[in-house]
């Protein structure tokens, strides 16, 4: 509670309770918008305006027009009370709550817009449309999660634009936002030349065509640089060090042309490192060009052969169609009898999706989710799809961001604990806005993402990159072929390297299956070698060696059989380096999966909190790395909670975030699990077989988390061992080493934190295992 705040709010209670309109807030000395909407309602009353509103709209814009700006000795009464409690609310101090605009008031609106323009850009008056910012909810301090460089950007643009009419104050939070882009999108169309008439913030034909012109290359210099390097800093765009694009210029450079490669690349358009039109677009709004070519589509017709070769011959591969309806549809959308066939035999993939409501939001419940997943598993089945198919779950609908949180979240619950229950032999994957895959991914582990791009003005599209595991990206509808081939699609980009659908059904030899066999083969071959090492350790000595057999990995967990391996590769066997994972859908390392397993059987399990190099061959490495990515990004997210929060254990393309991802987690808990399986006379192959087959995956993090572990405060305190232990000088040297390789020679080390930073850290990681857990 902020005593400041609680005085504002008691101030305009007891001030305008009897104003017929007047909302009075509760006192409880929190910010919040009942607060804005109340001190909005106050203005409106002294301004002589009749009918009162929450919404600061151009009745109330227009009465403080009338008026002038607002300044030492211009005004004074409840105006100037309502513009002190509005700073109160906003952290800045007017000195007192007085109706008088004195120094301290002066010396709060200078620090506000210095906050709102940039250092050494703050004015000492309150103007119509900063009184119409100050009574919003908009931060202009930097929050957690926020960036410096967006933050400039966000001032650069108030102090550009804010002379235009249809531009009003956006918030300097360092975050990208709706608010934000569509600041970007009147920028563009003030540069264009359009008047305040013509610039409506909306992305349309008009702007796209003026786009067409300000083609950039390396060397160009100007405004449009500075437009263009801003938009690619909102894409997020990954660099090889584990930064983003941070850098607002007005000069195309080598930098930014490397940046640009690296987005296009992301998002499959022409890799020439200019700011042609398609990148234009792809930085600016969620179509991206909508003409471009895509190599996927989605319908509700009836592939006929017809109809195939249309879609073949214009250059479509790949066919998103609807498992499944709900009985009351008479959309007939659902794959027909020998559809599947006919899509195959013309060259054609499908994709998966299921809906069966899907377009509002009381539909989106926890039983519903439930419901759904497991009648799209008995559909799946039906028509034959293998273990592991990816099933799109539609969220049609642009769900709001508190939405998600309180309906489609939970939906996605239901959905995994559905399939589940069904036996886990499919994979969820999320349909709809940026937001909704972004979020459904974070919080469910959605395998991979169908964009709704094509609904560019959804609010879950405005204000969000693309997500790092989309697939799909729907952005235009259109209508292809003649007579009997015509068909209406709704056209995707494909993204190469992420879903490969499906090109047959009722197949049985899959990828798990090949690498059981390839387990089953190694441990054969080792039994034949016989030697002095324990059949089991040998297959996980081979399955290491290519990737973790060097001097570090020797001296933590000992050397391979070098005779052993030469055995092996003489008598010529398929190594099999990656293998589904049939819960998540998810492809692990089987070198990292082999190397953390055989840590955890040389050195089992330590006692108490205490940690072992077992422990460092699997999570505890990844932790000490994580730790240092932390340290590298400490500037943007200062709690390590936050950090662990959004970024520990995701699901993310493998080419951007962090190195713990959710992948890595999946291998340090199924090493450990499945090293405690091969004690005594346990055959490797037999227990592999047994925990991927037959459901020991439904159970890993839950196992891992109780055996590991023993519960959140066991797990603070390990992880905090693991990070400050020198009990062990092969610990201590390897953490030194990942920490500083990551975050830089001088970076702080965890026993250099205070006890309240270091906490928040291992909270996270705490935190993080039992939202594992809790999948099972």
């Amino acid at each position: 509670m902020d005593e400041r705040v609680r005085q504002a709010q008691q101030w305009v209670n007891t001030t305008y309770r009897s104003v017929a309109g007047f909302v009075p807030v509760p006192e409880s000395g929190q910010t919040g918008w009942p607060t804005m909407y109340a001190l909005t309602r106050a203005l409106q009353h002294e301004l002589g305006i009749a009918t009162l509103s929450d919404a600061f709209g151009p009745g109330t814009l227009a009465a403080l027009n009338a008026r002038g700006p607002i300044g030492i000795g211009q005004a004074t009464g409840n105006i100037v009370k309502i513009i002190q409690s509005a700073c109160y609310c906003k952290g800045y101090d007017p000195g007192g709550i007085t109706g008088t605009f004195g120094l301290g008031t002066e010396s709060a609106i200078l620090n506000l817009t210095a906050d709102v323009f940039g250092a050494g850009a703050g004015q000492r008056t309150v103007t119509p449309k900063l009184f119409k910012a100050l009574l919003t909810m908009d931060a202009y301090v930097q929050v957690s999660g926020g960036t410096p460089a967006v933050r400039v950007v966000q001032q650069w643009l108030n102090s550009r634009y804010l002379n235009r009419a249809s531009f009003f104050v956006i918030p300097c939070d360092g975050i990208f936002s709706r608010d934000v882009q569509k600041a970007m999108y009147l920028a563009v169309q003030y540069e264009l030349g359009m008047s305040d008439a013509d610039a409506t913030g909306v992305f349309g034909p008009g702007t796209r065509s003026g786009l067409a012109g300000h083609e950039l290359a390396e060397g160009a210099t100007g405004i449009w640089v500075q437009l263009f390097s801003a938009a690619l800093m909102f894409n997020r765009v990954a660099l090889g060090d584990g930064s983003v694009w941070s850098t607002f210029t007005t000069y195309f450079t080598p930098a930014l042309a490397s940046a640009v490669r690296t987005l296009q690349q992301f998002s499959v358009l022409t890799v020439n490192g200019r700011a042609d039109y398609a990148t234009w677009c792809q930085v600016l709004v969620s179509t991206g060009d909508p003409g471009r070519r895509g190599e996927a589509c989605d319908c509700v017709t009836e592939i006929t052969d017809d109809r195939a070769r249309t879609l073949y011959a214009a250059g479509y591969r790949y066919i998103g169609r609807y498992l499944d309806e709900d009985d009351l549809t008479v959309i007939d959308k659902m794959i027909r009898p020998g559809e599947l066939a006919t899509i195959f035999r013309n060259g054609l993939r499908v994709f998966p999706i299921s809906q069966y409501y899907g377009r509002e939001v009381g539909v989106f419940t926890y039983a519903n989710g439930y419901s759904d997943a497991r009648r799209a598993h008995t559909a799946a089945v039906g028509y034959g799809f293998a273990t592991g198919t990816v099933i799109y779950f539609a969220v049609d609908y642009d769900a709001t961001d508190a939405e998600i949180g309180s309906h489609i979240i939970p939906y996605f619950q239901g959905v995994v604990a559905g399939l589940a229950s069904s036996g886990k032999r499919y994979v969820h994957g999320v349909y709809g806005s940026r937001n909704v895959c972004a979020r459904v991914t974070a919080q469910t582990y959605a395998r991979w993402s169908f964009v709704s791009g094509m609904s560019y003005g959804f609010s879950g599209n405005m204000g969000f990159p693309l997500p790092d595991n989309w697939a799909f990206n729907q952005v235009q509808t259109l209508t292809v072929g003649q007579d009997a081939g015509k068909i209406e699609i709704d056209k995707n980009i494909y993204r190469p390297g992420t879903d490969p659908a499906v090109a047959a059904v009722n197949v049985t030899a899959t990828g798990l299956e090949q690498f059981l066999e390839y387990v089953t083969k190694l441990h054969q071959r080792a039994v034949a070698y016989g030697g002095d090492r324990p059949p089991n350790q040998l297959v996980l000595e081979f399955l290491r060696h290519e990737d973790y057999n060097d001097l570090p990995w020797r001296t933590l967990i000992g050397t391979v059989d070098g005779t052993f391996i030469t055995y092996v590769k003489q008598l010529g066997i398929d190594m099999v380096r990656e293998v589904r994972d049939p819960f998540f859908g998810i492809d692990l390392k089987v070198s990292h999966l082999g190397a953390s397993c055989n840590g955890a059987l040389v050195d089992g399990r330590p006692g108490g909190n205490d940690v072992n190099r077992g422990d460092v061959a699997g999570w505890g490495g990844d932790l000490m790395t994580f730790y240092g990515e932390w340290r590298r990004d400490s500037n943007q997210y200062p709690s390590g909670l936050a950090y662990c929060r959004e970024k520990l254990a995701k699901v993310s393309d493998p080419t951007t975030g962090g190195t713990f991802k959710l992948r890595d987690l999946i291998e340090d808990a199924d090493a450990f699990n499945l090293a405690r399986r091969l004690g005594g006379t346990a055959n490797i192959a037999d227990v592999f077989t047994a925990y991927y087959r037959d459901g020991g995956t439904l159970t890993r993090f839950s196992r891992y988390y109780a055996d590991r572990f023993n519960g959140q405060q066991n797990a603070k305190a390990i992880a905090r061992t693991m990070l400050t232990t020198e009990a062990d000088l092969v610990i201590l040297a390897g953490r030194d080493y990942l920490i500083r390789s990551t975050a830089g020679p001088l970076t702080a080390m965890p026993g250099d934190l205070t006890d309240e930073n270091l906490d928040a850290f291992v909270q996270g990681f705490a935190e993080m295992l039992l939202d594992r857990a809790g999948l099972g």
